[in-house]
């Protein structure tokens, strides 16, 4: 009687639950709370992708839209294979991404320490003048950068000249937007104007840091650079990686600039045709969508792929604080 009264017991123990009328209820109003996001993502994202694809498998014109050929893989075989600008666009934008990706990461890190300090005063009209610029569009804060950097009456160059007695301004000057070898430093110094975001997120994380664990470290005799390698940085690294994770996607869209300031034809000789902006060139120039398309789906694949591998690396170097290793 015993074991057959435990055997009931169990069973029933082991039965799952029928779902209340009340969690049922709940379930449904959730269901219906997230359907505008869902209907947006499968109508403005997922659908948009599927057509994308197929554009990629066929030879459409923009000139010619009423004929549309089925070519299967050729444009991929193409993308890959037989157009050396495809491999060239990629290389100059991972170039521009090596220069500019640290620089941003290390910029923002320093200009939220330096807003988190308690030494600082006036820290909140620091954070909106940092923030501010923001708010500006993209083409207006271009075509403004390119007065600022203009190789004749940029202050920039006046600057140098009258400071440090370099011959800055002129035919013979510093011409930021010009020349090959400092274009890229130029793009990254531009992308200084737009830091905010990244700034305002690891601020947050920065006060998110337990101020305990500070001030043990100090009692223990823990200088300034110590606390912030082995407490600073650890504690904020998924903030750190997030960042990285959103300035990588960033840069492989890298467009408005280059177009602003020269057309999108990759001026100074050819140094500025990243990904984007050959895919845009194919895509809106050419009118040769099929062919855009394909590329467009190759930005994405290395997009995933870097993200993959980053979130590969992530266990070796992000902490959180949550996890059970």
């Amino acid at each position: 009687m015993t074991t057959a009264v435990s055997d009931k017991t169990i069973s029933r123990l082991n039965q799952r639950k029928k779902p209340s009328s009340l969690l049922r209820y709940r379930q449904r109003w959730g269901w219906v709370f997230i359907s505008p996001w869902i209907i947006g993502f499968i109508l403005f994202y997922f659908l948009p992708m599927l057509a994308s694809f197929g554009f990629s498998l066929v030879s459409f014109n923009l000139a010619t839209p009423d004929q549309i050929d089925f070519i299967g893989s050729d444009n991929w075989r193409r993308a890959l294979i037989q157009d050396p600008e495809v491999l060239a666009s990629f290389g100059k934008t991972f170039k521009f991404s090596i220069i500019s990706l640290p620089a941003g990461m290390i910029f923002s890190l320093f200009l939220a320490l330096l807003l988190n300090s308690k030494f600082v005063h006036g820290k909140i009209l620091m954070r909106t003048l940092f923030y501010a610029p923001m708010m500006i569009p993209g083409v207006a804060a271009t075509l403004i950068w390119s007065g600022v950097l203009n190789e004749q009456t940029g202050w920039v160059n006046v600057l140098l000249q009258n400071i440090f007695g370099i011959q800055a301004v002129g035919t013979e000057g510093i011409r930021w937007l010009q020349n090959p070898r400092l274009i890229y430093y130029t793009y990254t110094l531009m992308g200084f104007w737009g830091i905010g975001n990244a700034m305002v997120i690891m601020l947050a994380g920065l006060q998110n840091v337990p101020t305990e664990l500070y001030e043990a470290a100090e009692i223990d005799g823990a200088g300034y650079f110590q606390r912030l390698f082995r407490i600073t940085l650890p504690l904020i690294s998924p903030v750190i990686f997030y960042n990285l994770i959103i300035g990588i996607i960033g840069l492989m869209q890298y467009f408005l600039v280059p177009y602003v300031l020269n057309g999108g034809d990759g001026s100074p000789q050819g140094a500025t045709r990243f990904i984007a902006v050959w895919f845009y060139k194919q895509s809106f120039t050419f009118f040769n969508m099929g062919y855009g398309a394909t590329i467009a789906w190759l930005i994405f694949i290395v997009g995933i792929i870097l993200t993959i591998v980053l979130f590969g690396s992530a266990r070796y170097w992000v902490y959180y604080a949550g996890s059970e290793e």
